[in-house]
């Protein structure tokens, strides 16, 4: 069976640390990603393109046509300045494409997105994520708040669902592991929550046009995720059902 082909952006970070030892004081740097934690649990049915953060202003695709290459599009922990602010506008002023545009019309004529939270997308951090007002705000099936909407649980919460009682939570426990956070979201009137904390959503479903969306609340890796709620039973499942709704390819349709 063929898999289902996603564009994935964001999920990486650098990093620079600053360690004083003494009367001395050195910095080191590196680099991190979680995608490969993000393809082993999807690694059964998606074959993901990961274009790393530090890399979406050279490598995103700039038009609807070249997205539709791709059977999905996600995006994770990434603001939308990084879509918006390419060199040229920048720091020439000239005129580029507007990727979020792209992405609107993408799923407009028929093409799969979802948003999967943390700390640079949704509104996030500060409100660094700067995703509302943005044409991938009109096509999610939530609202943002106006600044930081992160919602810190160090305790943990727990998710509790129906099972079955929608074809993304087909195959899926009642309880779930905790997670740790989420960005507090707003559903629309034409949405589906599915999965909820309390009066948040959690993962939320909505059709745009010809194209399908879905906004997750929480993310897809640690911290908010931990290590065994990604490595479950439950989140690989949870992410093919998902993705064939999102793509409507039910199991057994090639991608």
């Amino acid at each position: 069976m063929d898999k289902i082909k996603v564009l994935f952006a964001g999920e990486s970070w650098f990093f620079t640390t600053i360690e004083t030892k003494g009367f001395d004081q050195f910095t080191i740097g590196g680099y991190e990603t979680e995608i490969e934690r993000v393809r082993g649990f999807m690694k059964g049915y998606a074959e993901i393109t990961h274009i790393p953060a530090h890399l979406v202003l050279q490598d995103f695709p700039s038009s609807a046509e070249e997205l539709s290459a791709y059977d999905a599009v996600m995006i994770s922990d990434v603001g939308a300045n990084t879509f918006l602010l390419h060199p040229d506008t920048f720091f020439r002023s000239r005129t580029t494409a507007n990727r979020l545009e792209a992405i609107r019309e993408y799923v407009a004529g028929g093409g799969a997105f979802g948003m999967m939270g943390g700390y640079m997308t949704f509104m996030g951090f500060e409100g660094k994520g700067k995703w509302k007002g943005t044409p991938v705000e009109e096509i999610l099936p939530v609202r943002m708040m106006g600044g930081d909407d992160r919602q810190e649980h160090p305790e943990g919460v727990r998710i509790r669902i129906t099972p079955g009682s929608h074809p993304v939570l087909e195959g899926l426990p009642e309880e779930w592991l905790p997670l740790l956070g989420y960005n507090r979201l707003f559903a629309r009137e034409d949405a589906e929550v599915v999965v909820s904390c309390g009066n948040d959503p959690i993962l939320t479903l909505r059709d745009y046009e010809k194209g399908r969306t879905f906004a997750w609340a929480s993310d897809c890796a640690p911290h908010w995720m931990p290590a065994e709620f990604c490595e479950s039973d439950c989140n690989k499942r949870l992410w093919e059902n998902v993705l064939r709704w999102v793509t409507r390819k039910p199991a057994g349709q090639k991608a």
